[in-house]
């Protein structure tokens, strides 16, 4: 019998994460370097903190500018090949929210929101999706959802709307491109400490009453979503195609 092999390695593996400068997308970073794989990471600012922390991990970070609302994918694909050799995993973790009444959302709002957390997606996922199968390569598409893929909140019309296609979307592709050898998979976070849940926080009651629901009883921090980052990111999730995995403390369960 030969010894089995560390499966949640991600040695040799190039990973592209969206959003990786601060909170979700830092955590998510950090993680996949920790376990092996150099980091392309996408943005409208140079990473610096999380390049360090990368770094430390005696892994390699390339920043590719970009803002996903105006940028081709296809061209940020070919940006981060031009730095590194290979595409292997991408997080297309970068999203934007609007807080507004349904009544009063107005349709730039409701745009540049599908956009980024939708539209760039899909197409970034394309990109790399050929990407791999010209490479004849497997390959890790791990989407970002939310509990409004599952749920519909209020005042968030444009950003449930978005994460409730992007859930749709993580199923049609895994579909798809399960026989090229592609994973395409998401992470639905909970209630997490970003900077799109200050408000929330800052508020006594809501923050007692989200509080109030989850059964872990606390919110979420970045690093929590680490193990399930690199799970599905890693030949350990070869046979796991089009899940929406909660990382939430318990809130869908209650």
């Amino acid at each position: 019998m030969t010894a089995p092999q560390p499966t949640f390695t991600l040695e040799n593996r190039t990973a592209l994460v969206t959003g990786a400068n601060t909170g979700l997308g830092q955590a998510f970073a950090i993680a996949l370097a920790h376990a092996g794989a150099d980091i392309a990471a996408v943005g409208r600012k140079p990473p610096s903190d999380t390049a360090a922390r990368v770094a430390a991990a005696g892994r390699r970070l390339e920043f590719i500018e970009a803002d996903l609302d105006e940028a081709r994918p296809a061209d940020i694909v070919a940006r981060a090949l031009s730095k590194l050799d290979a595409i292997d995993i991408l997080v297309n973790n970068a999203g934007i929210i609007r807080r507004k009444d349904a009544l009063e959302l107005d349709e730039r709002d409701w745009d540049e929101v599908i956009n980024v957390n939708l539209k760039a997606v899909f197409f970034l996922s394309q990109a790399v999706a050929q990407h791999l199968v010209a490479r004849r390569a497997k390959g890790k598409i791990i989407n970002v959802a939310s509990m409004l893929s599952f749920q519909g909140g209020v005042r968030v019309a444009s950003y449930t709307a978005s994460k409730s296609g992007l859930a749709g979307l993580t199923k049609l592709l895994a579909n798809e491109w399960a026989p090229h050898g592609i994973n395409v998979n998401a992470i639905a976070p909970g209630y997490f400490v970003t900077d799109n849940t200050t408000a929330l926080r800052a508020d006594a009651k809501r923050n007692a009453e989200i509080l109030g629901r989850i059964p872990a009883g606390r919110w979420g921090e970045p690093e929590d979503l680490a193990g399930a980052a690199v799970f599905l990111a890693s030949s350990a999730s070869d046979y796991v195609h089009g899940v929406i995995l909660p990382v939430d403390g318990g809130w869908l369960a209650r």
